[in-house]
């Protein structure tokens, strides 16, 4: 049991009398008791006090508090209620010699009193009065807090992860066969299954308000053609056999189009699902697709955008117009005179003067691997067998940052530089006006109408200013502080070579072989393997 006190009024006396602790028990807490003789009205002597305490751990004592006759005090409790509401603990005192004590029932009123409504916890209430336990706090009341739901969500039955990389042959070469990218689905196929909503439970805190959970989220499908769904609306069928993808969190099904030749024949091509050309694409044309784009012929001066995979078996020459985009991955024998830009990575056996984006990785180690003039950038790292060429060749490879975000950056200082300009301008005249305001100047209407204009001008520009600089703050700290990317040579690099890890940058002096380029405090350096 713990130590506690008690007060003893006699004739012409007041004194508190101390108890020890027993089994175990907690001592008196001096907090304790100067609280209750502040909330009593007592006063006392707290060095006196303090040593009566430590006396106490021990034996019984007792220290006079004064000469005055007092009315026996009741026994009482302090009522702390945790700042959420949901619990409430009474730390009990001791009644004084002759002074009466509470009963459970009285307290439970007393909660009433106090406009605690729900979560009186009669159990612990009822075990105090049956062995009084002071100066601890016990929990008399706790609300119920409210029970979460949970949010849907759609389980897909296909391979939704757009990171799968061709197969390697033993020499180097890339196996435009099984490139593992593809997902084939048959007639009659669950593509996809939604599970519902849980929704959740209200609680309540102990004076009786509500507590009311998180909202939970809702989904529904999003699909395009060849797509039924069940009849309890929880599951996507396919209605045919062919291709299924996930693009943009919906699903597609394509049984393909199939051409011989992208020229005269066909025209520019713009189909929903996976285009697959058997032979050749011609200079100028175009073709565009939701899904795959394969070309098992060579691709010349053309346009190929596609909401998948870009995968040419025998490689392009770009011829200086050709463009390559692809929210997928971009997969090419060769790639000369080329710009292409992939949200994934960017596999080729060479890659010749041309401008080369990868929102992942850029591997170029086949049989001949070499990455020759031009510009190469991931955000990933970068793989390749040769690097740069003798006869120099402007040959730049970055990594750690990605292509878009070094963009957005370049527009953002734009912007924020054409923002000052506009400010520069308008802020002086404001200040003007003002001052001639103050001095009694009258403007007319024209004037008026032509300030206004300027202050609507002013705090448009200045909150894009702030915009503006605060996205540009978060996404130099991106390009300053590159993830753990490398550009890694398994054969030679020239002079004259260029590299670029985030923000910091080398070029290459003399002839490397079998070395990787790392960021190292601040610089860029190359190690062996």
């Amino acid at each position: 049991m713990n130590g506690y006190f008690r007060l003893v009024n006699g004739e012409k006396m007041t004194a508190i009398r101390m108890f020890p602790p027993t089994e175990g028990g907690k001592p008196i807490d001096i907090n304790d008791v100067a609280e209750y003789l502040t909330m009593k009205e007592y006063a006392c002597d707290l060095p006196a006090l303090r040593r009566a305490i430590e006396t106490a751990e021990k034996e019984e004592t007792e220290v006079l508090l004064g000469t005055v006759t007092r009315l026996p005090e009741r026994e009482c409790y302090k009522l702390t209620i945790t700042p959420d509401k949901m619990q409430a603990y009474a730390k009990f005192y001791a009644s004084s010699v002759g002074g009466e004590n509470m009963t459970a029932q009285e307290l439970v009123q007393d909660l009433l009193m106090r406009g605690i409504k729900c979560g009186i916890n009669k159990v612990e209430i009822l075990k105090f009065f049956s062995k009084r336990q002071y100066c601890e706090n016990i929990l008399v009341a706790e609300g119920k807090p409210p029970v979460q739901g949970k949010d849907a969500y759609i389980e897909y039955k296909f391979n939704t992860d757009k990171k799968a990389k061709p197969t390697l042959n033993e020499d180097g070469s890339v196996d435009f066969f099984h490139l593992n990218i593809l997902n084939h689905c048959n007639k009659g196929d669950e593509l996809a299954v939604l599970h519902p909503a849980v929704p959740g439970e209200a609680g309540s805190n102990i004076m009786g308000a509500k507590i009311m959970p998180a909202e939970v989220k809702k989904v529904s499908f999003d699909y395009g053609h060849n797509i039924e769904v069940s009849e309890d609306g929880l599951k996507l069928i396919s209605q045919v056999d062919g291709h299924v993808e996930l693009v943009d969190n919906a699903v597609f099904v394509s049984d393909e189009l199939v051409v011989e030749n992208v020229d005269n024949s066909t025209g520019n091509i713009d189909y929903e699902g996976n285009v697959q050309i058997n032979g050749n694409v011609f200079t100028n044309f175009q073709v565009k697709a939701k899904g795959n784009i394969m070309v098992k012929g060579v691709v010349e001066g053309a346009v190929l955008e596609a909401g998948g995979n870009i995968i040419i078996t025998r490689g392009m020459n770009g011829m200086g117009k050709g463009i390559l985009k692809a929210e997928g991955n971009i997969v090419a024998k060769f790639l000369e005179n080329v710009t292409a830009e992939a949200k994934g990575y960017v596999a080729s056996e060479s890659i010749l003067h041309s401008r080369i984006s990868a929102g992942g990785e850029v591997n170029v180690d086949g049989r001949r691997g070499f990455i020759t003039g031009g510009r190469v950038c991931a955000t990933g790292s970068i793989n390749v067998k040769t690097l740069g060429s003798e006869m120099g060749a402007d040959t730049v490879v970055e990594v750690g940052a990605d292509p878009a975000v070094k963009e957005r950056i370049k527009q953002l200082q734009q912007q924020i530089a054409e923002d000052m300009k506009t400010l520069q301008m308008v802020q002086p005249i404001l200040v003007s006006t003002k001052q001639k305001l103050a001095q009694g100047v009258r403007l007319n209407d024209e004037q008026i109408k032509y300030v206004q204009t300027l202050v609507l001008a002013n705090e448009q520009k200045t909150k894009s200013l702030e915009e503006s600089n605060k996205e540009l703050q978060e996404l130099q700290k991106q390009v300053g502080n590159p993830m753990d990317t490398v550009v890694r040579v398994h054969g030679m690099v020239y002079p004259g070579t260029r590299i670029c890890i985030g923000d910091v940058a080398m070029i290459v002096h003399k002839t490397a072989h079998y070395c990787r380029f790392i960021r190292d405090k601040g610089d860029v350096k190359m190690v062996p393997f």
